[in-house]
């Protein structure tokens, strides 16, 4: 999913170059003995080893090769994979993270898989573009998870309140529900979980960064567009008061947390999280709806699509068997079993279908949200460094808590994005 950090680009650059050599070209031979060397994350998922059993199993039956998986913790991932190119050891094939693919594949640790994989348009268009450098792809899609709101079913029935389908209505409903029940946060402005911030900045026109013909970087961040987006997300708590003071700090988990606990009436969280909050908390069992993110005047605003690709890892000697094996794991029948067992949706838009027209009111509109309304970060190799710096929750906070105003704090932010995004051209 969308874990972020930076790498030296030029260490891993020399490193890669002496992975290639050491390991040779790609080929159709099998690594090992016939043993592919697959990375899968893990820390969000559930305990997967039963799944990538059988897949191992059906790749034996198809290949005639092994595969040996090792799960790896999306906290210590990163290194990990650092460590692994520099020792020149990288698996056959790996799980990446979206917002760590284009980081990975400008420092030549990803085979190029345009060629194979062709004609893009089965698969969700937020996972290709976060996959893709320079009009090359890196990284199969794979799942994705995506956000939408939640809210209290108990509470809209109570105040005889609808689902919101335009910003102004979203207001309301907020505004109704703040004056009618105090005890509750009608809607948390989060400080700290800026991907809450982004549906309006998109839902506007607005844009975080743009990378130009000649392959610099913009920041339209202080932009008529993006401000505007910002100007109504921030006004939810600043003048219309549906948040709460101690909410300009929160992150996401925090969010969860109040929400899980029957402090929030609705919030922006994601579709991994409705039987999270079930877990936790029982009583809100039946008390739990979702809607898209309405846009502007109607329709939905974009929401960040944040997941996971399959890449084939430079240095490898199986090229053809690596690809032998995402294609089986991406296939129909497991691209289910997985989206089933994980609670993510697949990334192909064939296989989103049967969630989109699901009679689960806890994952059709989360999964009409991924098709109809979903984005990635800006491709850069050096965005995660923008993440990394808190770029953006710094701006959020500093107009909430009152620092700055929204012209100088979005003008701030727009600079830094600039300079980082730019640093290396």
């Amino acid at each position: 999913m969308a874990r972020t950090h930076a790498l030296t680009v030029a260490a891993l650059g020399t490193s890669l170059a002496l992975l290639a050599t050491a390991c040779g070209g790609g080929g159709d031979g099998a690594a090992d003995g016939d043993t592919l060397e697959v990375w899968i994350m893990d820390g969000t998922n559930p305990d997967a080893g039963d799944y990538f059993a059988d897949v191992a199993a059906a790749f034996k039956e198809r290949t005639g090769a092994d595969v040996r998986v090792e799960f790896v913790q999306w906290a210590d991932a990163h290194d990990k994979f650092v460590t692994a190119i520099a020792g020149r050891r990288l698996p056959d094939i790996a799980e990446v993270g979206s917002t760590w693919t284009p980081e990975f594949a400008d420092a030549g640790a990803l085979v190029d898989l345009t060629d194979r994989v062709g004609d893009t348009g089965a698969y969700s268009e937020g996972l290709v573009e976060a996959g893709t450098v320079d009009g090359r792809l890196y990284g199969v899609p794979w799942y994705a998870g995506v956000r939408s709101i939640v809210y209290r079913t108990d509470i809209f029935d109570e105040l005889g309140l609808e689902e919101p389908t335009t910003w102004d209505e979203l207001r309301e409903t907020a505004l109704t529900i703040a004056e009618e029940r105090d005890d509750v946060t009608a809607f948390p402005v989060a400080g700290d979980a800026y991907y809450h911030s982004l549906p309006f900045i998109w839902g506007a026109g607005g844009e975080i960064a743009v990378q130009e013909a000649d392959g610099t970087w913009t920041s339209p961040l202080d932009g008529e567009e993006a401000r505007e987006g910002l100007a109504f997300f921030t006004d939810l708590a600043l003048e219309d008061r549906v948040s709460s003071t101690g909410a300009s700090t929160w992150r996401e988990t925090d969010v969860l947390d109040n929400f899980t606990d029957g402090n929030v009436a609705m919030a922006i969280s994601g579709s991994w999280t409705p039987a999270a909050i079930v877990e936790g908390n029982p009583d809100m069992e039946g008390k739990i709806g979702v809607f898209p993110i309405p846009g502007r005047d109607g329709g939905h605003s974009p929401s960040f699509l944040g997941g996971s690709h399959l890449a084939i890892m430079s240095g490898t000697q199986n090229d053809d068997l690596a690809w032998s094996y995402i294609d089986l794991v991406t296939d129909d029948e497991h691209a289910a079993l997985w989206a089933d067992q994980s609670t993510y949706f697949p990334g192909k838009t064939d296989q989103l279908t049967p969630y989109t027209e699901s009679q689960d009111p806890l994952v059709a509109p989360f999964a009409v949200q991924m098709r109809d309304a979903s984005k990635a970060l800006p491709s850069s190799p050096d965005f995660g460094k923008v993440e990394g710096d808190a770029v953006i929750p710094r701006m959020l906070q500093s107009i909430l808590n009152g620092r700055s105003s929204l012209e100088d704090a979005t003008a701030k932010a727009a600079e830094e994005i600039e300079t980082t995004l730019n640093e290396g051209a």
